[in-house]
């Protein structure tokens, strides 16, 4: 496991941990490593003192760590997958089918799609709720 500190290319500082430097390398050449707080993929790793054993013990212990991430995984997953399951779909309409939404000019519903992060941050600056999805590996035990 490896703790990444980032920060995307609206300055939102972030903590994501990855199963190794490759994972990180390979998600962000997918564009899978995003914002948490704007959705931007522009996402750069930044300067982080290395964690270093010394005679006292700090922190969480390596294997608490994995089970907080794979605890952390899971959630996110159940949550892109109810999303996914009970919400309409609207694609790179999202931005204009939310504002609409909320406006009251279109019928209310649950609604998920795709939205560049400035259509996100006009969309909050307006008042119109709205969250990034988690964008989540999928789930090895489901692989065949």
């Amino acid at each position: 496991m490896i703790r990444y500190a980032l920060k995307c290319d609206h300055d939102h500082p972030f903590e994501v941990w990855f199963g190794s430097s490759a994972d990180y390398d390979d998600q962000a050449a997918r564009g899978l490593v995003e914002c948490p707080f704007c959705g931007s993929r522009g996402v750069s790793k930044q300067i982080m003192a290395p964690a270093v054993a010394g005679t006292k013990s700090r922190g969480m212990d390596p294997a608490d760590a994995a089970r907080v991430q794979t605890l952390m995984l899971q959630a996110a997953r159940e949550v892109r997958s109810h999303v996914e399951a009970n919400f309409d779909y609207v694609g790179d309409t999202f931005a204009r089918e939310a504002r609409a939404i909320h406006e009251g000019a279109a019928e209310k519903r649950e609604i998920y799609g795709e939205a560049t992060p400035q259509e996100v941050r006009a969309l909050k600056a307006d008042g119109v709720p709205c969250a990034v999805l988690p964008a989540v590996p999928p789930d090895p035990a489901k692989i065949n």
